[in-house]
């Protein structure tokens, strides 16, 4: 199989699909590798490094499209670059389609066979491919979360640690999983008063058994998380339905019940958001105001740490990669559930029911569509 890796190129988004790791061993294993030029440089890794792997590095995207069988990303396709798809081609990369319905449109009348990181499971169910970049944007939230504090930025002007005589911030954690689990770990770190809240009993516990009060925990019933969030110096949504999208947990109303200047910092905005007020934004331009409350809302919050990013995610599809492309995308998703699941479109249908019921579009079952 020819795999492909163009260049991203959603606004600062420096991560790239394929290491040169990753690329020596499809190449290892008897498939060829091209490359965008430059596609690596914003994690650190030159055109040479994969050239010395023995993969072939390309003037343009153009030419990866056209060329490869497999084209692995990172971020979603742009509308350019959704023009370039074929049918028949593999795309595998984050999609997040349930509030993209130009993007699903335009990949359905690609007639490409779309694999999405984010639905793909394991055999208990969690998502390995977005399990890392969850990490990642966990960790970085209460980063983000404390400068959209500072008074510079429009923020509150609280320290996320306190100082002696002086409180900490108070962080609202909204979820419980991967996500929540590490921006608790982070901010309770840095000093601050963190309350995580989840609908789910058993998790909540299994967090105190593991942080044994590190950090706060409550179940978050409608009217404990509008008390908490009233309470709130900064808010972190980190609540994932896999594949749809997100639920809207604080509305505009609710806004007049926080301080001034507080800080929302919305990490399911890939999935649409889970704030009635969040809008995706960009690192070059990453936080706005809604009615004296500050969010930061940036849709591809890894790609500030790109190498960091990239080399942990490189380690979570590489196994995936080498399986659609030793055994053929069909074989593969044949043998592992899983990878099925992944499946969001093919041949002109969309195959993933959450995208469906969120978009209000037919949807093939992905069992039947890989025999289709």
């Amino acid at each position: 199989m020819l795999i492909g890796c163009p260049k991203e190129i959603k606004p600062q988004e420096y991560r790239v699909g394929l290491t040169p790791h990753a690329a020596a061993e499809a190449i290892a294993h008897g498939h060829d590798v091209i490359v965008e030029m430059g596609a690596g440089e914003g994690s650190g890794f030159t055109d040479d490094a994969y050239r010395a792997i023995g993969a072939g590095v390309v003037d343009t995207a153009d030419e990866v499209f056209a060329r490869a069988d497999m084209v692995v990303k990172v971020k979603e396709p742009q509308a350019v670059e959704r023009a370039k798809l074929r049918e028949g081609q593999v795309l595998f990369t984050y999609l997040h389609l349930a509030p993209d319905p130009d993007q699903t449109r335009d990949l359905i009348d690609s007639g490409a066979t779309a694999i999405a990181y984010e639905t793909v499971t394991d055999r208990d169910g969690r998502l390995p491919l977005l399990a890392p970049m969850s990490e990642v944007a966990g960790k970085l939230a209460p980063q983000v979360g404390a400068w959209t504090l500072q008074k510079a930025n429009g923020g509150r002007g609280v320290l996320m640690g306190g100082v002696p005589g002086v409180g900490p911030a108070k962080v609202v954690v909204i979820g419980g999983g991967v996500v929540g689990t590490q921006a608790a770990r982070v901010a309770s770190g840095m000093g601050a008063d963190v309350t995580v809240l989840d609908m789910s009993l058993p998790r909540l516990r299994q967090l105190d058994d593991m942080f044994r009060g590190e950090f706060k925990t409550s179940y978050s019933s409608k009217a404990r998380t509008a008390e908490l969030v009233a309470e709130a110096d900064m808010v972190i949504g980190a609540v994932l339905i896999p594949g749809a999208a997100a639920p809207k947990l604080i509305s505009r109303a609710e806004l007049s019940e926080m301080k001034p200047g507080a800080a929302l910092v919305d990490v399911a905005i890939d999935q649409g958001g889970c704030f009635e007020t969040s809008k995706a934004t960009t690192h070059q331009d990453p936080i706005y105001e809604v009615d004296g409350i500050m969010h930061y809302c940036v849709a591809n919050m890894p790609g500030a740490v790109a190498r960091t990013s990239t080399l942990a995610l490189g380690n979570a599809t590489l196994p995936y990669m080498l399986r659609l492309a030793d055994l053929g995308w069909r074989a593969a998703m044949e043998a592992d559930e899983g990878l099925l699941a992944g499946l969001n479109v093919h041949a002109g249908k969309l195959t993933n029911y959450a995208v469906g019921r969120a978009l209000e579009i037919d949807v093939v079952s992905p069992s039947l569509a890989i025999k289709a």
